[in-house]
């Protein structure tokens, strides 16, 4: 069953931000080969609502157990300020930022936890994980 959309939202505002070029993600050799866990928090992240233009605000936490790679800090820090003009639903947010990462870094796990302020006394947390195996290819 199909559901009417009456708040017009359309596949358009959707999409939107899935595409957009980003600053990209460098890495670093990771100098050891146990099993340990970096947690990055950004606590003042910014983007756009694709439908109305206002910005929307949160926390981007990014837990991770590295392999060959790490994640170096100040690219992605660049990363993270381009959503700042992007238009983007919350949703799409933590699965972009997890995409792109497992494509720089090809971690052995990882979880993108988005944590936005509450619009009209809504709270959106949105989670996205992925975890390296035989069977998950990299994204490219």
């Amino acid at each position: 069953m199909k559901s009417k959309n009456v708040y017009g939202y359309t596949a358009a505002h959707a999409a939107k931000g899935n595409r957009v070029s980003l600053p990209p993600l460098e890495c670093w050799q990771n100098q050891y080969r146990r099993d340990y866990e970096i947690k990055i928090v950004n606590p003042e992240f910014t983007s756009v609502c694709p439908k109305t233009g206002l910005p929307d605000f949160g926390v981007i936490t990014i837990e991770y157990v590295p392999d060959k790679l790490c994640l170096e800090l100040k690219s992605l820090k660049y990363y993270l300020l381009a959503y700042r003009d992007t238009g983007i639903f919350m949703e799409n947010i933590a699965n972009r930022i997890l995409d792109d990462a497992v494509r720089a870094a090809s971690p052995k796990k990882i979880t993108v936890t988005g944590d936005f302020t509450p619009r009209g006394g809504l709270r959106s947390v949105v989670t996205a994980s992925w975890k390296k195996s035989r069977r998950s290819p990299i994204l490219r």
